[in-house]
């Protein structure tokens, strides 16, 4: 964990992920200093567990924190399985993105390559090298949570990027659990997105919300896992869907001013592929930097578990409309102020960092072209989806 004793006490998180590389995501948090990261939980999602808990612990080793825990949660959804998606999908038509489950894009055009496909207990190499230092704890994510909330009570944020099937399971444990924590912030769920950007990349990742407006991939991985967690008494929630995301894209430009420098972080950045919209991001930004949100709205919500058409997708009601079996208000961000979100990018990004740990990094000079920080991916154009 990060050091916790100076004078003004620094806000807690823990993150919640399912990273399948080198993420700004995770350097916005440990490049903070005002930060103090308990922990980071791994859940299978666009990637399996045992792969997603091997990019953690590489990132932590390579920005300098092998201090931090690394928590593994569980390797399958609640109830959702690969085979019940195949069956979905012979009855109501197929999905754009299913991770770790994706064989193919069904696409033959589409410019994103996928991770190759395997058995949840297959780890590839990482292009980036394989953690040498960072060893993942024994201690299941879920009870790491609860400990964690116990310990310092209503002071610990809870931040999830990926699928919440390690937060259903800790408020199934514990159904304290929620009002324990300080908050949470999730990157999930869909609401009416409007794509903002041109490029082929912004296009593509449109097909998915043009077709099925309220589905949405952290969601849809484990349905019953986000119902729980939606309807449990959190002080406060706050969601962050794909609406806003679609302002933002990782163009070359700003991959080049986030990893202009001449650090281990800036090094690595530099091999990652541009031309995706920054849903984690934009979840972690949020938490850093209330400020720049420009438009939120209250709404009831909860996921869809029923299995049809809708399986996975959000339902919201505006605050008097809810159906009161449960469903919490939640802060839904809708816009933020993309401007001040990427100079926050840069400035954390290109701030001095603690020495780096384990297996060096081959250095690349700046500008040159980025790469594929996972080699298990597909050849192909761009790096597969990171919700």
């Amino acid at each position: 964990m990060t050091d916790s004793s100076s004078p003004h006490p620094r806000r807690r998180v823990i993150l919640e992920d399912d990273i399948d590389g080198f993420t700004p995501a995770q350097l916005l948090l440990l490049q903070s200093p005002d930060i103090d990261v308990l922990g980071i939980s791994a859940v299978s999602g666009n990637i399996w567990r045992d792969e997603v808990l091997a990019h953690t612990c590489r990132l932590l080793e390579l920005a300098g924190h092998p201090q931090i825990p690394v928590l593994p949660g569980p390797v399958h959804p609640l109830l959702n399985s690969e085979l019940a998606t195949e069956r979905w999908e012979a009855l109501y038509g197929k999905l754009v993105w299913k991770g770790a489950w994706t064989k193919h894009w069904v696409d033959g055009d589409t410019v994103q390559s996928a991770p190759r496909y395997h058995a949840h207990d297959v780890v590839p190499d990482l292009a980036l090298g394989n953690p040498s230092v960072v060893r993942a704890c024994d201690e299941p994510a879920a009870l790491f949570m609860l400990r964690m909330v116990r310990q310092y009570p209503g002071e610990v944020s809870i931040i999830a990027t990926g699928p919440l099937t390690n937060l259903a399971l800790a408020q199934s444990l514990d159904p304290a659990f929620a009002t324990l924590a300080r908050e949470l912030v999730y990157m999930g769920g869909s609401l009416n997105p409007r794509q903002q950007r041109n490029s082929i990349s912004a296009q593509q990742f449109a097909r998915e919300f043009v077709n099925s407006p309220r589905r949405e991939f952290n969601i849809r991985w484990d349905p019953e896992a986000a119902s729980i967690v939606m309807r449990a008494p959190w002080r406060q929630i706050t969601m962050v869907p794909v609406d806003p995301s679609t302002a933002t894209e990782l163009t070359p430009d700003l991959l080049a001013r986030m990893s202009a420098a001449d650090t281990t972080i800036g090094h690595a950045l530099r091999r990652r592929e541009p031309g995706f919209p920054m849903w984690d991001e934009l979840a972690t930004a949020v938490w850093l930097r209330p400020d720049l949100v420009t438009h939120t709205e209250t709404l009831y919500v909860d996921t869809s578990t029923a299995f049809d058409a809708g399986y996975g997708d959000i339902l919201s009601w505006a605050p008097g409309y809810q159906p009161g079996l449960g469903e919490q208000a939640q802060t839904v961000v809708h816009a933020v102020d993309v401007q001040a979100f990427e100079q926050l990018l840069i400035d954390r990004l290109t701030a001095p960092q603690p020495p780096a740990v384990g297996l060096p990094l081959p250095l690349l000079p700046p500008g040159e072209g980025a790469r594929r920080a996972d080699e298990g991916a597909i050849a192909g154009g761009l790096a597969a989806p990171v919700e």
